[in-house]
């Protein structure tokens, strides 16, 4: 088995190269300087030459707010780019593992929203993800669509790194209070897309540490875990007034996976602690 991964400087990436090595399986990372996944000749070029027998696409335009000014490079890296590597997939007949997002959904009401829910996204991030799944659908049968949401690592900048820097000069913060979702550790999920690639359970799933919280109960938990003195007032996502639409409800029905004989992800605090951890050792 021989698998290829993009995006090795990000995240998701740099742990999914981990549980590889790590496993011994035979693996390549690859990120900008390897090739330009909007380019298709180069995407083809250079994955021709490395054959995998299956592809972990990790690599992606995330700056959520830049998007909405930034609509076509977007669509380019999030739409085009799974499309160009899905096409050398399929030349190859290999697997293809998409990472996508709870961008793809409206983000309304309290329900959790099931794998083959109709999705609908609010801003341009999220129209680029669905539009790469969409493309990763239409070119092959042998993919893992994953949808995951409130990503933490080790190599990268998140939500949990920002919380700690802020608190380091800020004895009060301002958090939204009614987004309501589920973190996730990339080091718990790396080894669950591996997994994945690994098997011929195809279809998409959801993918996100256990349990539901907002991100005002999420920065609460970090300060808690981190002994930091912050006291967190909760706003509305109105009051903060973030440039792109955010959804409200990213709540994600995880039953798919132990249904196709994977594994649900450990509960989001216990991942958070063993983060936390990780950083500062």
């Amino acid at each position: 088995m021989h698998v290829l991964v993009t995006g090795v400087k990000g995240q998701l990436g740099y742990d999914v190269m981990k549980v590889l090595q790590a496993r011994g399986i035979e693996a390549t990372g690859a990120d900008l300087e390897q090739f330009d996944i909007t380019d298709a000749e180069q995407t083809r070029s250079f994955i021709m030459e490395h054959r995998p027998d299956a592809v972990i696409h990790c690599s992606a335009y995330t700056a959520v707010d830049n998007a909405e000014d930034d609509r076509e490079l977007c669509y380019r890296v999030n739409a085009d780019g799974p499309r160009n590597i899905a096409a050398v997939c399929r030349e190859l007949d290999a697997k293809m593992v998409y990472i996508s997002t709870d961008y793809v959904f409206p983000g309304t009401g309290t329900k959790f929203y099931e794998p083959d829910d109709p999705v609908g996204a609010i801003g341009v991030y999220g129209e680029t993800k669905e539009a790469g799944e969409q493309a990763v659908r239409e070119l092959l049968d042998k993919y893992f669509i994953v949808r995951i949401s409130w990503v933490f690592g080790y190599n990268g900048n998140n939500f949990v790194k920002t919380m700690l820097r802020l608190s380091e000069t800020h004895s009060e913060l301002r958090i939204v209070g009614d987004q309501i979702g589920s973190p996730t550790y990339t080091a718990d999920l790396a080894g669950l897309l591996v997994d994945m690639a690994l098997s011929d359970k195809y279809g998409i799933y959801h993918a996100t540490n256990e349990g539901i919280c907002s991100w005002a109960d999420f920065a609460e938990e970090i300060f808690r875990q981190a002994d930091r003195q912050v006291t967190i007032h909760r706003v509305t996502t109105e009051e903060y007034g973030a440039k792109a639409p955010r959804p409200k409800n990213s709540r994600m029905s995880k039953d798919k996976l132990v249904e196709a004989g994977f594994y649900k992800l450990p509960d989001w605090k216990d991942a958070l602690s063993r983060y936390l951890k990780e950083i500062q050792e």
